[in-house]
């Protein structure tokens, strides 16, 4: 992260609820057309609260659909290019326009985008698996030509490495569905943990970006003192680790360089003074979810050297790192968006808390308990649904209505 003052890059993230950007433009089309937080982030909590119960019936021999790869694959992809990309997909799309200054896909092409996703989803069941790999296939690609063409008509060339996480995302959900049908000789678990190292990757550059900010704009009084040497080493860091990862045999050489990435990560939260957020959720959320990001590749370490399995570091990175950044930036940008103040109810709060059960029972349970498995995994899923039955609850409403403030967007 370049050498940039807080306060610089607060102009950059997106529009506060109280911007006079835009208001002397009047709202037109559909509300959930008109910036792309609205139908992804709708339809990513609605698939989130319907994917989970799905695989437990799944895992539980409840219900063995046909859909032409193994369930728990059909689980770890949805997950991944499924739910957590249409998080990023509306974040960036809205983040974009705030960037750029540049209008991003709405109305009915913002429709069409989402109706891709959505058809990509029910496809999985409803057609043959070559279809669903073509529909799944199609969106990342266009969003990432999209982004990179707004970022470069902006002369944003410091987003751009953005765009170029889109594509190598796209090229994992190639290489998954290529192996997953016999095409390629490699394991479809590859793809899928470098798409999940690629979107904690997104993570670590947007965290570096908004966290701090975040906090040191409700915190009168407090100046952090972020140093760019430690950004970047934590960045690369996890890179090199997140490849190694990926692409090594397992070994203490990844063991290392896994614990390495964890040490800088935890010496770069502390340094956005985590514990000034306690008393205000919609931050304190944001360091929680982060928190995970250091656990989980010591997690990963310890399955290096046979000390654990690596499920234990892949979900603490998927649910609580991943599941848990995205509630919190759900809600904020979205109060944002849609014109409403910064401040967590009790309902966000109550999601805050239960996504961090989620990532708790379904990471730490089994580690203490293995004989407890399946009922952490059960009590996992009836928190993570909770969580997003209440996002939904109190956001559905809202991003299907004109914003607070009668501003478009």
């Amino acid at each position: 992260m370049p050498p940039e003052p807080l306060s610089i890059l607060a102009s950059t993230i997106m529009p506060s609820a109280a911007s006079p950007a835009g208001a002397s433009v009047k709202p037109r089309g559909w509300p959930l057309l008109r910036l792309g937080f609205r139908p992804f982030y709708l339809a990513a909590a609605s698939f989130a609260l319907l994917a989970i119960p799905l695989w437990i019936a799944m895992f539980l021999g409840w219900f063995a659909p046909e859909i032409g790869i193994a369930p728990v694959l059909w689980h770890a992809h949805e997950m991944l290019f499924g739910f957590a990309t249409a998080v990023v997909i509306g974040f960036l799309l809205t983040a974009g326009q705030a960037w750029t200054g540049l209008a991003t896909p709405r109305g009915a092409m913002l429709g069409a985008l989402a109706s891709l996703w959505i058809a990509a989803r029910f496809a999985a069941f409803a057609a043959p698996y070559p279809v669903y790999a073509i529909l799944d296939l199609a969106l990342l690609p266009i969003i990432a030509i999209v982004f990179a063409r707004l970022l470069l008509r902006a002369g944003n060339r410091r987003n751009l490495p953005l765009a170029g996480i889109l594509a190598l995302l796209a090229l994992a959900n190639l290489a998954f569905h290529l192996a997953a049908m016999g095409i390629v000789d490699i394991s479809p678990l590859a793809p899928l943990h470098a798409g999940l190292g690629l979107i904690v990757m997104i993570e670590c550059v947007i965290a570096g970006r908004v966290v701090p900010l975040f906090t040191a704009n409700a915190t009168p009084g407090l100046k952090l003192r972020v140093h760019p040497s430690l950004e970047r080493a934590s960045l690369a860091s996890a890179a090199l680790a997140i490849g190694l990862w990926v692409f090594a045999a397992p070994g203490p050489v990844t063991a290392a360089a896994l614990v390495a990435a964890a040490v800088l990560h935890f010496a770069r939260q502390w340094q956005w003074r985590p514990r000034v957020t306690l008393r205000r959720p919609i931050l304190w959320i944001l360091h929680a979810a982060y928190a995970w990001i250091p656990l989980g590749f010591l997690l990963l370490a310890c399955a290096q050297v046979g000390w654990t399995g690596s499920s234990a570091g892949v979900h603490a990175l998927a649910i609580g790192a991943t599941a848990g950044l995205i509630i919190g930036m759900m809600t904020r940008t979205a109060r944002g968006h849609t014109g409403r103040p910064l401040q967590a109810s009790r309902v966000e709060t109550a999601a805050y808390v239960l996504v961090m059960a989620a990532a708790a029972l379904r990471v730490l349970v089994p580690l203490a308990a293995p004989q407890w498995l399946v009922h952490a995994i059960a009590c996992a899923a009836i928190a993570w649904c909770a969580a997003f039955g209440l996002y939904l609850y109190r956001f559905g409403p809202w991003l299907l209505n004109t914003r607070l403030d009668g501003k478009d967007g």
